[in-house]
């Protein structure tokens, strides 16, 4: 009993805490703005769920309810009946009509050469596939060599690519895929002033020294020929020409 009450009962809040920092171990929830923030994002997030989840369920619900033998075949389609065989079954006399019928004919031959169509891009999006993944691992595997990555990180790396792939098909783009967006263009920007301004520095450092170089041993002549002292020499002002030398 009282090893029982020593025990730390952690409140709903830690529980809770704890909870979202699994979920989301990038994030912080260091105060109740934040905690409920997410909290709130969430439960929109599972309301959009819901509401796409019932209004799919309707649909297919007021399908059933239209034709009764929809729900038939598809109910025996799930418990491993052939989908041809039961189709035929449930939708036998409809088919016969539908290949009599020259307008039905028109339309069935329009729906089959969608049907060829499709299966010739499928065909030709999978051997695109085959050759891109054979590259793909190459670069995968040179740049888990240029980074000094393990097999786990790498498999992070392609986790989040792949996870901003399938959000982008279904239109969800979060905080997180936008942040590293942002970095990336900005990495690049930065990279390029980083680049520009070593240069400019560079040109300036070597056109300081020339000058400087200049300023101690480029004299000229005293009027009545004979050298001055290098003390008292006269400097002759730059041209153009020479500021143009310099900076070479």
């Amino acid at each position: 009993m009282a090893k029982a009450d020593n025990q730390a009962v952690k409140s709903k809040r830690d529980s809770f805490s704890e909870r979202l920092k699994s979920k989301y171990p990038d994030r912080e929830f260091a105060d109740d703005e934040a905690l409920f923030g997410q909290i709130s994002d969430d439960y929109d997030d599972y309301d959009s769920q819901l509401s796409g989840y019932q209004e799919r369920e309707q649909k297919i619900a007021d399908m059933f309810t239209s034709d009764p033998r929809s729900a038939h075949f598809v109910t025996t389609w799930r418990d491993g009946g052939d989908p041809v065989v039961e189709f035929v079954r449930r939708f036998g006399s409809d088919i016969k009509d539908r290949l009599d019928d020259p307008e039905w004919q028109e339309k069935l031959a329009a729906a089959n050469k969608d049907f060829v169509e499709r299966v010739a891009k499928e065909k030709e999006l999978e051997e695109m596939y085959e050759q891109n993944i054979a590259e793909t691992k190459n670069v995968m595997a040179q740049f888990q060599q240029d980074n000094g990555l393990d097999d786990s990180q790498l498999d992070e790396v392609m986790d989040f690519l792949n996870k901003v792939y399938t959000d982008a098909v279904v239109g969800k783009y979060d905080r997180a895929s936008m942040e590293m967006a942002l970095n990336a263009i900005n990495h690049d920007t930065d990279v390029e002033d980083a680049l520009a301004e070593g240069e400019v520095a560079g040109k300036n450092a070597k056109i300081d020294e020339k000058l400087r170089s200049r300023q101690k041993g480029d004299g000229v002549s005293a009027l009545n020929g004979k050298n001055m002292p290098a003390g008292q020499q006269r400097k002759r002002p730059m041209n153009i020409f020479d500021y143009a030398d310099a900076a070479k």
